[in-house]
C-alpha cells in the first residue's frame, strides 16, 4: 500500500508539480509555443497533425519510452533512484571541514538580497556545469555508454524521450549531481550565508521554471526551435539538443549543454545551427554508418545494456549482433564543432 501511495504521489508530481518539464502547465505553454511556430511558417496542414504526427506517436520507439518512464517511476516511488541523491550529506561533510579550519569558529554572515541573488546565480551555474560533465562522462566512457545509449537509441524524438533513461545512468548522473552541487553548495553556504534561505531556492527554482517554460520540452521533439547563432554560443537550443541526437557524423558527440551553451563553447564541443537541418535520430557510429536498434524490447532496454558494460570490461562477447552491425557501446569520436 505505501508503495501505491508512493505510486500515486510520484505520477501527481510529475504531471502537476513544477519540477517537471511533464506538468500540465508546462506541456499546455508547449503547445501554445508550438501554435505560434506554426503560425510563423504559414499554417502548414491542420495544427493537430503539426504537433502529434501520427509517424512519432505512433512509432514503437515511442512506445518505449512510455514503458521506460512507468519502470523508473515505480523504481523512484520504491526510492530507489533517490536514494543515492546525496546532496544534504556532501554539504554538511565539506562544510563541517571549512568549518573546521576557520579559527574562531563558523561566523555567517547576514543575509542579504546581494548575497542571495550571487548565491541563486552560483548554484544554479553549478547545477548546469555538472550535468554538461555528467553527460559528457557518459558519452565518453566506454563502461558508461551502454547505459546512455538506450537514451540515444530513440528513433523518434517526443518529451517523454527526456525520460528514456537508464536506473544506472539515473544513479550515476544523481552520485555526480551530489558531489559537485553539495560542495558548491557548502561554499555559498560558508562564504555568502549562514543558510540557504527560501529565497535562494525559489531563485533557483524560478531559474528552472523559465528554462521549462521557454521551450524545453522541444528539445525532444520534431519541432525546429533555433535561437540563432549568436545566443546559441549562450543558451542551448531546442534545435541544438536534436542535433545532439542525430546520426550525422558532424553531429557526434556535440551540444551536451541543458541550458547553458558557454560549458560546449569552451570545452570545444558546441555545434550552432545554421538554418533547420533533417535529423535522422538513432545510434550510429563515428563514421556515421547507422547502428540496428539494439532496445526493441523493454527487457532488451533494461538487461542489455549490462551485458555491453561487461563485455567492455572483460573483452568477451557476451551480446549477439548481426555481422554488419558496428559495435554500439563505442562512443563515438568528437568531432570539431561547426561554427
Amino acid at each position: 500500500m505505501d508503495l501505491l501511495n508512493s505510486i500515486l504521489s510520484s505520477l501527481q508530481a510529475t504531471f502537476l508539480g513544477w519540477n517537471s518539464r511533464l506538468a500540465v502547465f508546462y506541456i499546455l505553454a508547449t503547445v501554445v509555443l508550438v501554435f505560434g511556430i506554426w503560425c510563423a511558417r504559414g499554417r502548414p496542414g491542420r495544427f493537430v497533425e503539426f504537433i502529434l504526427p501520427r509517424k512519432v506517436y505512433r512509432h514503437r520507439s515511442n512506445l518505449l519510452d512510455l514503458k521506460i518512464f512507468c519502470v523508473n517511476l515505480i523504481l523512484g516511488a520504491a526510492g530507489i533512484l533517490g536514494a543515492v541523491l546525496l546532496i544534504p550529506a556532501v554539504t554538511i561533510i565539506v562544510l563541517s571541514q571549512l568549518v573546521a579550519f576557520q579559527p574562531g569558529g563558523f561566523q555567517p554572515l547576514d543575509v542579504t538580497w546581494g548575497r542571495s541573488a550571487l548565491a541563486t546565480v552560483l548554484m544554479l551555474v553549478a547545477m548546469d556545469f555538472c550535468k554538461y560533465w555528467a553527460h559528457y562522462l557518459h558519452h565518453e566512457n566506454r563502461y558508461l555508454w551502454p547505459f546512455h545509449a538506450l537514451h540515444h537509441s530513440a528513433e523518434v524524438l517526443t518529451p517523454l524521450t527526456a525520460n528514456r533513461n537508464h536506473p544506472v545512468f539515473l544513479v550515476v548522473r544523481n552520485l555526480i549531481y551530489s558531489l559537485i552541487i553539495g560542495i558548491v553548495q557548502a561554499l555559498v553556504l560558508f562564504l555568502l550565508m549562514g543558510e540557504i534561505d527560501l529565497l535562494t531556492i525559489g531563485g533557483a527554482n524560478a531559474g528552472y521554471f523559465v528554462f521549462n517554460l521557454l521551450g524545453a520540452n522541444l528539445r525532444h521533439s520534431h519541432v525546429w526551435l533555433s535561437y540563432g547563432p549568436v545566443m546559441e554560443h549562450i543558451f542551448i537550443s531546442p534545435a541544438q539538443h536534436q542535433i545532439h541526437h542525430s546520426r550525422a557524423v558532424k553531429h557526434h558527440n556535440l551540444n551536451y549543454g541543458e541550458v547553458l551553451a558557454i560549458w560546449d563553447w569552451m570545452f570545444g564541443t558546441l555545434y550552432v545551427t545554421d538554418g533547420e537541418e533533417q535529423l535522422d535520430f538513432g545510434l550510429a557510429d563515428a563514421v556515421g554508418n547507422e547502428i540496428p536498434q539494439p532496445h526493441p524490447t523493454l527487457r532488451a532496454a533494461l538487461f542489455k545494456p549490462f551485458a555491453e558494460a561487461l563485455e567492455e570490461a572483460t573483452g568477451i562477447d557476451w551480446v549477439t549482433r548481426p555481422e554488419t552491425a558496428p559495435h554500439p557501446v563505442t562512443p563515438p569520436t568528437r568531432m570539431e564543432p561547426a561554427e
